[in-house]
C-alpha cells in the first residue's frame, strides 16, 4: 500500500499541512491515495455506538420506502427522475448500510458513500417537510458526513475548508490582522464620499455586533464598506470584533464536528467580551445556521441560544425600513420584474420567510414569487458545500437547472439573493447556461435607492 500523505483520517491542524494539501492541485494525489485508505471498522463501530442514537436508528427503521420524498429533491427532478436520486434510497444505501453492517464496510463503499453525501444531497432539509413520518434526511446526511470525515473520506475541498477553520478560524486564509487592516482600508477607500465613515473595532456595549463571511475581506471587501455605510445612514451604534469576526463554518459542510465547536466558540467569546445588545450577521445562510441555529448546541449551551440575541441581515434591513432608519426614494424603486431566492438555511431552517418579503415591498414595484417559494422553495443548487467541490461540478450543474427553471417561470431576469451560497450558485448557473439573469445581494441595491439624510450628504465646496 502506498504511503498516505494527504488523505488520512487526521484533520488538518497546521499551516504547513494546509499549504501542502493546497499544493495538490485539484486533489489529484489526494483522491488517488483515497483508493488505498483503509476503513478502521473497529473505530467506526465505536463511533456509531457512541453517536448513532434512537432518533436516527428509528428513522432508518420506520422509512416505508413510499417515495413521497422523491419529488421534493431537485436532484431527482433534474436527473430524469432516477430512482437512485430518491432521498430515502440515498440515505438507506449509505448510512443505512453502515448502521446495518455495524461499521463493517470497505474502502470502495466509503468512497461511494462520500460521493452520495456531497454530490447528491445539499442537506437543504426540504425532503423532511414532505415525509409522512417526519424523517429528516438532511439531518441524517449531515450525520453521515460526520462518520465519513472521521475516517478520512471527505472531498478535497472540504478537507481544506475544515483545515482553514482549524488554522485560521475562518474559511479562508484571512488572519485577524488581515481583517482589521481590511476594515481600515475600506474606510480609506470611501472617505471621499463618506468622510465620517467608521468601522468601529472592539467597541464594548454597542447596540450591534456585526459578523461577516471570510469571503468578504478575502474577495468582496466592498461588501463590508456597504454594510458600514448602511449602518452609518441608519445611525446605528455598532462594532465589529478583531477576533471571532467570521461566522461561517465549512467544518459543518465537511462533517468536522470538533471543528464546528472550535469555530463557534471563538465567535461566542467575542460576544461575551464585547457585550453587544445583539448580533447581526451578514447576508449568508449557512453562516447564520452555523452560528445561530446549530452553534449553541455545538458549544454545549443548554438553552439553545447564542450569548446575545442574534439576527440575520434580512431581519435588520426589514426592521430598519419599517422603523424609518432607512428610507427608500420611491422614484428609485426597481421597476422591472424581479424575484427572490429563499435561502434554505435561514428560511426553511429558521423560519425567516416574512422579513425578505417585507424588504421587497419597499424595493420593488414588480416583485414576482418563484414557485414554489418560502419554506417550500428549492435549494439554490449549490448548498452544503457543493458550490466549491470540483469533483462534483458536473452533477451540480445538472442540479442548477431546477433553479434556472424556477427563475425563468417568473418572467424576471433579476434575482435578489441575500446569501453567499445562493449568490454563487446563481452566478455559476448564469455562467453555465447564459440565460441573461442578473443577481445581487441586498446591500448594493439598498445603496442605490436609500435616501441620504441631509446631515450626511457631502458638503458643496
Amino acid at each position: 500500500m502506498p504511503e498516505l500523505q494527504f488523505c488520512t483520517p487526521q484533520p488538518i491542524e497546521s499551516k504547513t499541512a494546509l499549504d501542502a494539501l493546497l499544493a495538490d492541485t485539484g486533489g489529484k494525489q489526494y483522491y488517488e491515495e483515497m483508493k488505498h485508505l483503509p476503513v478502521d471498522t473497529t473505530k467506526l463501530k465505536a463511533f456509531l455506538d457512541k453517536t448513532c442514537k434512537s432518533r436516527i436508528r428509528t428513522w432508518l427503521d420506520i422509512c416505508a420506502h413510499c417515495g413521497l420524498c422523491a419529488e421534493s429533491c431537485f436532484f431527482y427532478l433534474t436527473s430524469n427522475r432516477d430512482p437512485k436520486q430518491v432521498p430515502a434510497y440515498k440515505i438507506q444505501s449509505t448510512l443505512g448500510e453502515i448502521v446495518r453492517r455495524k461499521g463493517k464496510v470497505d474502502t470502495e463503499f466509503m468512497i461511494r458513500a462520500m460521493d452520495y453525501a456531497w454530490s447528491r444531497c445539499t442537506c437543504c432539509n426540504r425532503c423532511g417537510m414532505y415525509c409522512p413520518y417526519g424523517i429528516d434526511m438532511g439531518v441524517m446526511f449531515s450525520y453521515l458526513r460526520g462518520l465519513l470525515f472521521s475516517q478520512g473520506f471527505v472531498p478535497w475541498e472540504m478537507k481544506i475548508g475544515s483545515g482553514m477553520h482549524r488554522v485560521y478560524r475562518a474559511q479562508m486564509p484571512v488572519t485577524d490582522e488581515d481583517w482589521v487592516e481590511t476594515c481600515s482600508w475600506m474606510c480609506e477607500e470611501y472617505e471621499d464620499d463618506w468622510p465620517s465613515l467608521e468601522i468601529p473595532i472592539d467597541k464594548e456595549n454597542a447596540d450591534i455586533l456585526y459578523l461577516v463571511n471570510a469571503r468578504e475581506p478575502m474577495h468582496y471587501p466592498d461588501d463590508i464598506a456597504e454594510a458600514a455605510i448602511l449602518f452609518h445612514i441608519a445611525g446605528e451604534n455598532w462594532t465589529v470584533s478583531s477576533t471571532g469576526w467570521e461566522m461561517t463554518s465549512l467544518s459543518m459542510f465537511a462533517g468536522d464536528w470538533e471543528g464546528c465547536k472550535m469555530q463557534v466558540n471563538v465567535v461566542y467569546e467575542a460576544m461575551d467580551r464585547l457585550r453587544p445588545k445583539r448580533m447581526v450577521g451578514t447576508e449568508c445562510g449557512h453562516a447564520f445556521r452555523a452560528t445561530v441555529t446549530e452553534g449553541p448546541y455545538w458549544a454545549g449551551r443548554r438553552d439553545g441560544q447564542t450569548p446575545v440575541p442574534s439576527l440575520h441581515y434580512v431581519e435588520w434591513v426589514a426592521e430598519a425600513l419599517r422603523t424609518g432608519k432607512l428610507k427608500i426614494d420611491p422614484a428609485k424603486k426597481i421597476k422591472e420584474p424581479i424575484t427572490l431566492q429563499d435561502s434554505c438555511n435561514y428560511i426553511r431552517n429558521h423560519g425567516l420567510t416574512q422579513a425578505t418579503r417585507e424588504i421587497m415591498s419597499y424595493l420593488a414595484d414588480d416583485f414576482r414569487e418563484m414557485t414554489p417559494n418560502k419554506e417550500h422553495n428549492f435549494c439554490c443548487g449549490g448548498g452544503g458545500g457543493l458550490n466549491g467541490i470540483g469533483r462534483y461540478r458536473e452533477q451540480r450543474n445538472v442540479g442548477l437547472r431546477c433553479k434556472l427553471n424556477q427563475i425563468k417561470k417568473t418572467g424576471a431576469n433579476q434575482v435578489v439573493a441575500p446569501c453567499h451560497n445562493c449568490w454563487d450558485a446563481i452566478r455559476d448557473m448564469e455562467e453555465e447556461y447564459q440565460a441573461g439573469i442578473s443577481w445581487s445581494f441586498l446591500k448594493p441595491l439598498l445603496l442605490k435607492m436609500v435616501e441620504i439624510p441631509e446631515h450626511l450628504q457631502p458638503k458643496e465646496e
